[in-house]
């Protein structure tokens, strides 16, 4: 099975900046994954490898995708308080930075994340 260019351009990008950016436990890696209907997201400790919170934009209410995408920043926000988190290392996973990742990541720190 052959990957699209739109998918091996990704999967590069996704490689390169993995190849920074780690979670710990004073500060995990807020994951996201982008697909054409929805956003997720998990908070994960990647030196014990296990996810702390995680949210998806499909369990949100909104007309818009982006409406989605805020309202579950706000609400994984609110669940990594509530797990002890406050700052957090941002992992775009090869999605530009653009659109409902940058309406997803200014939601989350606007909700109090600090990344």
């Amino acid at each position: 099975m052959s990957l699209s260019l739109k998918q091996q351009k990704r999967d590069r990008r996704h490689r390169r900046v993995r190849a920074k950016v780690i979670g710990s436990a004073a500060r995990p890696r807020l994951c996201i994954y982008k697909s054409n209907t929805r956003l997720t997201a998990q908070i994960i400790n990647d030196e014990a490898g296990n996810t702390l919170a995680a949210v998806s934009s499909a369990d949100e209410k909104g007309k818009t995708p982006r409406e989605r995408a805020e309202q579950a920043a706000t609400t994984l926000a609110k669940r990594a308080k509530d797990a002890g988190i406050k700052a957090v290392v941002f992992d775009r996973g090869g999605f530009q930075y653009v659109g409902t990742v940058k309406a997803f990541a200014d939601a989350a720190r606007a909700a109090g994340l600090e990344f």
